[in-house]
């Protein structure tokens, strides 16, 4: 399943992203999030030299329902808050898509890290832009299951010739090292060898592109 990478430039009307820009040394970040009656639930932890104007400043935003410091001291502050304007759990909610806590927020940009179908990255990219969260893709991987995706002949086979250095460069071990290593034919070995290897370059190629539009 494909794991994307994404860096969010929140929205300045989202309350903690105008804080962090107010006070772009800070780090917001959200240690527990989820939605509520028309609004959203977090936990955040603020990080900085001076903590109690950062603190003082929350309750002055109308999107900010209630707030509550859990904990307090001069450079770190842990703090509840509900808000109507959980845009980012929003979309990722409406995308079927969770939110991988914790997240840093620092001046006003988050990076997170979602997993989820191609399809699902998709939606998101649609519900970002209705929501007005500009994003930019960093990277997306594609995680292989190579052991269901091979007989166990093969996966053996390619977990030796990767051991031997068969892979590596300058390679540390020939075809027919490899064959003598494992009791088969040099060409019966290449055959397996090309199979396991087809089976695997396939999978990842057919699946390691998402696109977010």
């Amino acid at each position: 399943m494909p794991r994307a990478t994404l860096s969010l430039d929140l929205p300045e009307q989202v309350w903690v992203s105008a804080l962090s820009r107010q006070y772009p040394a800070a780090e917001f970040t959200v240690l527990a999030a989820m939605p509520a009656d028309e609004t959203g639930v977090g936990l955040v932890e603020i990080s900085a030299d001076d903590i109690e104007p950062i603190v003082t400043t929350i309750d002055g935003y109308e999107s900010v329902v209630s707030v509550t410091i859990l904990e307090a001291q001069a450079d770190r502050a842990l703090v509840q808050f509900e808000t109507t304007e959980p845009l980012l759990i929003q979309s990722l909610s409406e995308a079927g898509i969770p939110l991988e806590l914790p997240i840093t927020i620092v001046d006003g940009e988050v990076t997170v890290e979602l997993t989820a179908p191609r399809e699902k990255l998709s939606e998101l990219g649609s519900l970002l832009d209705g929501f007005g969260i500009p994003f930019e893709l960093i990277s997306i991987t594609q995680s292989i299951d190579t052991q269901s995706l091979l007989t166990e002949d093969q996966y053996d086979l390619l977990e030796t010739a990767i051991e031997r250095g068969y892979y590596d460069t300058p390679r540390t071990c020939t075809l027919t090292e490899l064959a003598e290593s494992v009791g088969l034919a040099k060409s019966t070995t290449s055959e397996k060898l090309h199979r396991a290897e087809g089976k695997v370059m396939k999978k990842f190629i057919g699946r390691e592109e998402a696109e977010l539009v």
